[in-house]
């Protein structure tokens, strides 16, 4: 008998989807693939389907309200969740927590807990947001919770938020069956932003979290000492508050292919956010062969081989663990080496973890 599971796709509305987005059309594309027999369908808001969205071909059933507002009354109502679903997931702590069939399980991804770890990076009505979430969580007992950071399961444990029998760990996937752009193509885009030769990749957001300011100070000094590191490049929209990017290169917002060529090609990746819920670009690096320099607060990376760790708010430590980056072989053996480091990170496995929690 086919099981019908529900989820909030409500992130794909947003200006900038992030890494939520991700997440949920990664679980769905994992689910079809390990049992055809789920029946999916995405739980959304009023409004014209986005592009990313429409791309999952994914049975949509609609909220009467716009996505803020649909966040703010799920905790109450169940808007937009189908009467007849088995599984009510939602994929961020916006919800929905309640609806379904009789008898039905709910479940929700908690992520990270930054606006306590970063606080400075939310507002005050984001902190208040989420803190009640996190209440209406812990109170939920049988609501299943899903966590993706090593070490937030058995953090909520430790710290009386979630009993530890409704936790459970799961992996993200960085395989998304895209192709990199060919080389030509992506020697084309950088020479075009004024970049000849090699480069120093960082992906993600421009905002204070993200740590921009002590990573373009490092990687001047670090170009001093190995000019083959090129010019730092940054790609990602541009998010909150007031970034110095200084002489970096600036290339926003690029297409999935041409992020991946990047990607391969870069001689390093660079990401030392001051806080980070999992973090995937140094994955994404990793999964075609690059290396990465990544901050200890960066959780997908934790314990992961071949990967430098620096702290992130010791400039001249991030300087040095780009230098030591490149002492790195980048032959063809050394960067097989570093995509079998994240072989496990599957969109197949996410959904295997997810099903196994179901159950």
């Amino acid at each position: 008998m086919s099981t019908r599971v529900a989820l909030s796709v409500d992130q794909f509305y947003r200006t900038q989807p992030g890494g939520i987005a991700t997440y949920a059309a990664g679980l769905v594309r994992g689910l079809r693939e390990v049992n055809p027999d789920v029946s999916l369908v995405g739980i959304a808001p009023r409004g014209e389907v986005p592009a990313a969205l429409a791309a999952l071909d994914l049975s949509l059933s609609r909220g009467p309200v716009p996505s803020r507002l649909l966040a703010r009354l799920w905790p109450y109502w169940p808007l937009g969740v189908p009467r007849d679903a088995d599984v009510v997931h939602a994929t961020s702590m916006a919800g929905p927590f309640t609806g379904g069939a009789s008898g039905s399980r709910h479940s929700v991804a908690l992520h990270d807990v930054l606006w306590r770890d970063e606080a400075a990076s939310f507002t005050p009505a984001g902190v208040r947001f989420h803190e009640r979430r996190l209440t209406l969580i812990r109170r939920r007992r049988d609501l299943i919770v899903f966590t993706s950071s090593p070490g937030l399961a058995a953090r909520l444990a430790a710290e009386g938020i979630v009993d530890e029998d409704r936790l459970h760990p799961v992996r993200l996937g960085v395989d998304d069956g895209v192709t990199p752009a060919p080389a030509a193509r992506v020697r084309a885009a950088l020479t075009a932003a004024g970049v000849d030769g090699p480069y120093t990749l960082y992906v993600g957001t421009r905002e204070p979290r993200k740590n921009l300011v002590r990573l373009v100070a490092a990687h001047r000094r670090a170009r001093a000492r190995a000019d083959e590191l090129g010019p730092l490049v940054l790609v990602g929209p541009l998010g909150w508050g007031d970034v110095e990017s200084d002489d970096a290169v600036i290339l926003g917002t690029v297409s999935r292919s041409l992020l991946l060529g990047l990607y391969r090609d870069a001689a390093l990746c660079a990401y030392v956010p001051l806080a980070e819920g999992w973090g995937l670009p140094p994955v994404e690096a990793l999964h075609v062969g690059t290396r990465v320099v990544a901050s200890t607060s960066t959780p997908s990376v934790s314990g992961r081989e071949g990967v430098v760790t620096v702290d992130p708010h010791d400039v001249e430590e991030i300087a040095e663990g780009m230098v030591r980056a490149l002492e790195d072989p980048n032959d063809d053996a050394a960067r097989e080496r570093r995509r079998k480091v994240v072989a496990d990170l599957t969109w197949r496995h996410c959904a295997l973890d997810h099903l196994a929690g179901w159950s």
